[in-house]
Formats: structure tokens, sequence, C-alpha cells
């Protein structure tokens, strides 16, 4: 069990622990030998903790994948910013619900299927859910949850919503 360190001027809060070295349950994350490993997954292969570099590809084709559906309704006009603000914000919407209703149904949105990675729940329900998933996709909106992960691989968007994500293959 963790014991917190003697307090002393500046001290970060705890609920930032697992991110910043010498804090929280990084010190127990220290003996782990690869991400996921405390989980029960694999070192390598599939079913092992899904790399920071396979989340962002994954994330880039879901935006063009959005982008594309949005283009079938609504003309990009580059040369007419408010035209593009429009197509932009469209666009994201058109990303939300398909990465929310993918990830809630089928574990995996596109991206993550041509990638070969998909989120799974820590506590071995088959679904991931529409409110998991809506959690996820806003937190991804907002970038840096998305992007500070831990010693798992995981970043806060998994930890609020009890996930990992996983190789398929």
């Amino acid at each position: 069990m963790w014991s917190a360190p003697p307090a002393y001027p500046g001290r970060v809060a705890r609920w930032t622990g697992e991110w910043l070295p010498g804090t929280g349950e990084a010190r127990q994350d220290a003996d782990q030998r690869w991400p996921g490993e405390k989980f029960g997954l694999p070192e390598s292969g599939v079913g092992s903790a899904a790399s920071g570099g396979a989340r962002l590809l994954g994330l880039i084709v879901d935006l063009v994948v959005a982008a594309l559906v949005t283009a079938i309704f609504l003309h990009p006009s580059l040369q007419d910013p408010a035209a593009m603000q429009t197509f932009n914000l469209w666009s994201g919407g058109v990303w939300a619900i398909i990465s929310v209703l993918s990830a809630g149904f089928f574990g995996f949105t596109p991206g993550m299927g041509v990638v070969g990675i998909r989120v799974a729940r820590l506590d071995g329900a088959a679904l991931v859910g529409p409110p998991r998933a809506l959690v996820r996709a806003v937190l991804t909106f907002v970038i840096i949850p998305a992007a500070v992960r831990n010693a798992d691989g995981r970043s806060w968007l998994d930890r609020l919503t009890g996930t990992v994500v996983i190789r398929m293959r």
C-alpha cells in the first residue's frame, strides 16, 4: 500500500500521481516489466496493450473517415473560411457519432479496426457501451486526457472509463 510522502511546498495533487514520477501508483509500476502486466495482458501479440502510435493512427483514420462522410453531404471549400468552419464542425459531429456508436457496440472504431486495436473493459464485460464510449469521445476531443498515458499505456480516458486499448492481431 502506498503512503503519502511527507508534505512539502509545491507537492502535486494525488490525482496526478500515476503520471508524475515519484508519486502515486508510479512507484508500484516500477516493477512492471511491460504495459498491461498488472491487468494480466500478454507482453506482445493479440491481447497486449496497444501502442500510442497505433492509437494515434487509429484516431487519424477515424478523422479522415468522418471528413469523407461529411463531404458526401457538405462540400468543403478551402477558399471560404466560413464554409470550412461549418464543414469542420459537422465533421467533428460525424466523428463523435461514429466513435461512440462503433466503440460502444463493437469495441472499436473504423480507424481502430484498420490498425488492429480495440477497447476492452477491465471488468470483463463484452460491450464497452455507449456511455463509456461517449466519455472516451469527449475526452479524446479535449486531447490532453487522451495523450497523457501511464506505464500500462492507459490514458486518463481509459482510467476514467475502466478500459484498456488492446491489440486484435
